[in-house]
């Protein structure tokens, strides 16, 4: 397989928050002047070697908490009526991820999707295997790879969701990634109680996932800014440095994918662990 362009530069993973790309209160709900300018700031980056995920935001969390589609399966459900439920969840992901394929396009860039629901396997809600091959062939042709969170096969529940965030992580332990960017609606993981006053961490460690409690509000069936907290510490865990970024401050994503240290929250990446033991915690449950 031939090298992919720009591969003497390190490989970077870019997650765009469904809290950035949609109003998460409102319904399939998208913010296309800022899908817009984030979608151009990605093209800006010249034979950057990237792959692009995105959540699913207005499009994806209300439809899968009104299914239960990340929790086991009720037991008066049926297995048709949860099939029926992923069917209609994974119809309205995909028309966001539409949207952006469309923006990356018109931005000049060469995106190829990569649905996962055919690449990806979960059991109990937890991803045990993902094919990170079709990432590696768009990269390889010279396109940007795309993909995103989504409704896949579970061996147990038939069908459940892995987020975005998950994805990245079994990204980082397949291939050579050296960055993980996660772009959302805030500068950073806030801390203090709520108001104008509250600061960004700079350094996320296991006290701030301790310190974090579950967010209430918009659905959110992939952890809200825990889970977020964990997959970081994870990436990091499994060598990569992870960070997360406004996407609502401009310039801000092209110089964190250039590699420049930018304002925000970090999770550098830890010394591998000695031989035999695990490599950082499982994928996050959804």
């Amino acid at each position: 397989m031939a090298s992919p362009p720009g591969a003497d530069r390190p490989l970077v993973v870019v997650k765009l928050g469904g809290s950035v790309l949609t109003r998460k209160r409102e319904v399939e709900s998208a913010r296309p002047k800022v899908l817009g300018r984030l979608a151009r700031e990605i093209a800006s980056v010249p034979r950057a070697p990237v792959i692009l995920l995105h959540g699913a935001g207005s499009f994806g969390h209300p439809g899968a908490q009104r299914f239960g589609l990340a929790r086991a399966p009720e037991r008066s459900a049926t297995p048709g009526e949860r099939a029926r439920g992923a069917a209609i969840v994974a119809t309205e992901v995909r028309r966001l991820h539409l949207m952006v394929l469309k923006e990356l396009v018109r931005a000049g860039a060469a995106p190829a999707s990569v649905p996962v629901a055919t690449h990806a396997r979960n059991r109990d809600g937890e991803l045990v295997d993902l094919d990170a091959g079709p990432f590696s062939e768009a990269l390889a042709a010279g396109r940007l790879p795309v993909s995103f969170g989504d409704v896949v096969p579970d061996d147990a529940w038939g069908a459940s969701i892995v987020s975005a965030d998950t994805i990245a992580l079994a990204l980082v332990k397949a291939l050579p990634v050296g960055r993980v960017v996660f772009v959302s609606d805030v500068p950073g993981i806030l801390e203090g109680p709520p108001g104008p006053r509250r600061s960004v961490v700079r350094e996320v460690t296991e006290a701030t996932v301790e310190a974090l409690r579950p967010t209430r509000g918009a659905p959110d069936v992939t952890g809200g800014i825990r889970g977020k907290v964990m997959a970081m510490r994870a990436i990091a865990g499994a060598g990569a440095d992870a960070v997360l970024i406004s996407g609502l401050k401009d310039g801000e994503l092209p110089r964190a994918i250039r590699g420049e240290t930018v304002y925000g929250s970090w999770a550098h990446a830890r010394p591998p662990e000695p031989a035999g033991e695990s490599r950082g915690p499982r994928p996050l449950a959804p």
